[in-house]
């Protein structure tokens, strides 16, 4: 039995301190984030050292923490939906955060909002979903696969995001979405009533056919089908259409972010210099070379300085100097964790009923 603590400290609400018990996220290094439950006694090992349990708990948020025996440190993060998306086990691809807030502000996902997801996976859209509808929303999420779907339903309950998030084990292709809705999730008809879906399935125009019973008949419903080529596409929207879906839009996100950094101006006679030294060594060869090293190696030992060389080997500038002149560059991250999908956006609009 989970502490109501334990349920805020989760995805819902921040908290100040570490204690027994809590998820907490150790970044180890930025492509190494480790999600661990603190319990007293336990040790976390790294390659960078072994940290202690017990140091954790009574620790702020957001310290940078070193290791029992004084090497290395990580940092103890709190958990957040975008955080979980990063250091998650993978058993799925996922949605990663540059698709998923795109989808959540153009189906306009708020506090209270009504949700149905399909198929779980990995589960990172689901904590996304549960965050953003608040304690006053609900979130249906379904995956056909049995131990994807045990392994999703043991997070979602760990994590404190079952108050708003009811999984089932069913294929919705086949089965529907229909099911026998808990008390403290219908709004008193027993139904799910959804405002918002979205279908990361292998052939998701099977199941929008099996949807007109589980959507608000009331208001404004969108969808986004999540699909990685363009043929799966062209039979989404033709089962779009033929279902009374409309504004039907796709889009493709291919989010990149932008380094801004100063770049050293270099003089030409700092070109003629290397060039000159690159075809010294040409002619000289080896010899001119272990020359070269045997009198860098005097120099380091007569603690002579370097000097500056902006092609190679020097003292080290800092970025921005004054004493050397510099520009104002992008440069655009060479890679990003994604994976190439298509959204397919639409609306149904409820029939309005003249009195």
């Amino acid at each position: 039995m989970r502490s109501q603590n334990l349920i805020a400290m989760s995805f819902f609400e921040y908290k100040d301190i570490v204690e027994e018990g809590d998820l907490v996220l150790a970044f180890i290094s930025r492509n190494d984030i480790k999600p661990i439950r603190v319990t007293k006694n336990a040790i976390l090992n790294t390659r960078y050292g072994n940290f202690l349990h017990n140091d954790m708990i009574g620790s702020p948020y957001g310290k940078q923490m070193a290791g029992a025996k004084g090497y290395g440190f990580i940092h103890l993060l709190h958990p957040t939906a975008e955080m979980w998306t990063i250091s998650l086990p993978h058993r799925t691809q996922i949605v990663y955060t540059h698709d998923s807030s795109y989808i959540m502000q153009r189906l306009n996902v708020v506090n209270g909002s009504r949700v149905i997801e399909a198929g779980t996976g990995s589960g990172s859209f689901t904590h996304s979903f549960s965050r953003s509808v608040g304690l006053k929303g609900r979130v249906f999420t379904y995956e056909f696969h049995e131990p994807r779907y045990l392994e999703a339903k043991r997070e979602i309950e760990d994590h404190g995001i079952d108050v708003n998030t009811f999984i089932t084990h069913r294929d919705v292709c086949q089965d529907g979405f229909e099911i026998q809705v808990p008390e403290n999730f219908h709004n008193g008809d027993n139904k799910i009533n959804a405002q918002v879906i979205f279908l990361d399935l292998p052939s998701p125009w099977i199941a929008i056919n099996n949807l007109n019973n589980v959507i608000d008949p009331q208001m404004k419903v969108g969808i986004c089908c999540f699909s990685p080529c363009i043929e799966q596409v062209h039979k989404t929207v033709e089962s779009l259409q033929e279902n009374g879906w409309v504004d039907i839009e796709m889009v493709e996100c291919r989010g990149k972010r932008w380094e801004a950094r100063k770049e050293m101006v270099r003089d030409v006679n700092d070109v003629i210099k290397r060039l000159k030294d690159i075809q010294s060594r040409r002619d000289h060869g080896i010899e001119s070379r272990k020359r070269v090293k045997l009198e860098q190696q005097e120099d380091k030992e007569a603690g002579v300085p370097r000097g500056f060389n902006p092609f190679g080997k020097g003292e080290r500038v800092k970025e921005g100097d004054i004493n050397y002149s510099w520009k104002d560059v992008t440069k655009i991250e060479s890679e990003i964790k994604t994976h190439t999908s298509y959204l397919t956006f639409a609306f149904k609009v409820p029939l309005i009923i003249p009195e």
